[in-house]
């Protein structure tokens, strides 16, 4: 298979990189004969936001698992925060589990349908839900307009309020790093300016944020980086210049479609 090349902006390269990061370095995965992920590398910043943008089938949801370690890659090294993990993973040492530090919202949501959203918010803090806990998720609830319907079972609210309850679950959890795949993609206008505000403070609060996104104007307009993956390969990586001014000709074409179909 002939290498393609990857065209790197400043903003996303693993230089000089600050010790406290999420970063993969050339981390690959395969599932049977097919190559889902080939040597990819890039770092998810504290108090940045990290747009992973590409076509649907592009692996992109693969690499959430692989960040999280919920489906770990096959090669390659990932670091947290100065832990370094190095694949395949020995099986005869512990590793430490990389969650709650690092947490995941996929797009399929994951909430238990026998419990109520208050309850599928509040389970993953088992019988850590202190004083401060819970005012962080009263706090969230207000925030994200979830009074009316908190104590709803999810076959009793929209999809969208669904989205927002998965969210505000990651986030009571006080991650430092929170991995978001499609959070805008049942929402409607007023909702996703609504996600736009809070990413900005999560991002201002110090987490890092990757957010999987097909909306490229929400990408420009919160992200720090952005990272172009296509059939496991990162074809291009830097500043959001990369939807304005892509270099690589499959992202310039990417990007045109993509404002044609908007």
């Amino acid at each position: 298979m002939v290498a393609q090349q990857i065209h790197s902006r400043s903003v996303g390269a693993i230089s000089a990189a600050p010790v406290r990061e999420l970063s993969v370095h050339s981390i690959s995965k395969r599932i049977g004969a097919q190559t889902i992920l080939s040597d990819v590398s890039f770092a998810i910043n504290p108090g940045e936001i990290t747009a992973l943008i590409g076509p649907s089938g592009a692996g992109k949801t693969t690499l959430l698992k692989a960040l999280s370690l919920l489906d770990p890659p096959d090669s390659g090294a990932l670091n947290l925060d100065g832990y370094r993990y190095e694949f395949p993973l020995s099986k005869r040492a512990a590793q430490p589990t990389p969650w709650p530090k690092v947490t995941v919202v996929f797009q399929q949501l994951f909430l238990w349908p026998h419990l109520t959203l208050r309850s599928n918010i509040l389970l993953p803090l088992g019988d850590k839900l202190t004083p401060a806990k819970q005012a962080l998720f009263e706090h969230l609830i207000e925030r994200f307009k979830m009074g009316e319907f908190i104590d709803r079972y999810p076959n009793q609210a929209s999809l969208g309020q669904r989205q927002r309850a998965a969210l505000v679950r990651a986030m009571v959890l006080e991650p430092s790093y929170i991995l978001l795949d499609e959070i805008t993609s049942s929402l409607d206008v007023e909702q996703v300016a609504s996600i736009l505000s809070e990413l900005r403070v999560m991002r201002d609060n110090g987490i890092g944020i990757l957010l999987v996104t097909h909306l490229l104007q929400f990408a420009k307009e919160v992200a720090n980086s952005v990272v172009f993956l296509e059939r496991g390969t990162v074809l291009e990586s830097g500043s959001t210049e990369i939807i304005t001014n892509p270099v690589h000709p499959r992202v310039k074409q990417f990007v045109a479609m993509a404002q044609f179909a908007s």
